[in-house]
């Protein structure tokens, strides 16, 4: 009997078959050819629908159009003696490092820094790229999109530490000594590995 599909193969199944239709839906001239992308997109929302808690409406929302690519998200490492900033998330209760989704027209350095601003008040600068990970391989729960995690060592040049609407706590944190995380945008792989890069000569890690 072949081996049962494992969650993240259902998921990654489904952000292929979803960027097939979207790609296919773009550039097709065919009517009958956009049928069956429609059919295909159809197919894949029903596939992350039964398996995972995510409602088809939503799944129909996430949908886009034009060519399918990852989507960036931007996440900032900032020490302070020895110790990681993280903020806690009004979403879900959790504990994340500060950041969140590149707008389009940033660059990376400046949407991380601009994450951190909105988020806890403080000034940064991003001063090293520590890492660029895959969500899909490193233990994140399912989520509709492909997406690739930037994260940056960033250094304080000025502000004072506030909360916003996005987040209930701040505070520094041994990497030892984490809070609960909030899995779906950071997970301890990633701020173990942060660590050791941002405080050794060790190259940017990727994939």
């Amino acid at each position: 009997m072949p081996e049962e599909l494992k969650d993240n193969d259902i998921n990654a199944l489904y952000q292929k078959l979803n960027a097939i239709a979207q790609t296919g839906l773009t550039f097709s001239k065919d009517v009958f050819d956009t049928e069956r992308y429609e059919t295909l997109r159809q197919i894949a929302t029903e596939l992350m629908a039964s398996r995972f808690d995510i409602d088809r409406e939503t799944l129909h929302h996430v949908s886009e159009s034009g060519y399918a690519t990852p989507k960036t998200d931007v996440r900032a490492f900032i020490l302070r003696d020895g110790k990681l900033l993280m903020v806690r998330e009004v979403a879900d209760g959790l504990w994340s490092l500060p950041g969140g989704w590149a707008d389009v027209g940033d660059t990376p350095s400046s949407a991380v820094c601009r994450e951190v601003a909105e988020e806890t008040g403080l000034q940064v600068k991003a001063t090293k790229l520590l890492g660029v990970w895959d969500r899909n391989l490193h233990g994140h729960p399912p989520l509709p999109w492909h997406v690739y995690k930037l994260i940056f060592l960033c250094e304080e040049i000025g502000g004072s530490l506030t909360v916003n609407h996005e987040t209930t706590s701040l505070g520094f944190f041994d990497i030892n000594e984490l809070p609960e995380l909030s899995l779906t945008r950071i997970v301890a792989e990633e701020l173990e590995v942060s660590m050791a890069i941002a405080t050794s000569d060790r190259p940017t890690w990727f994939d």
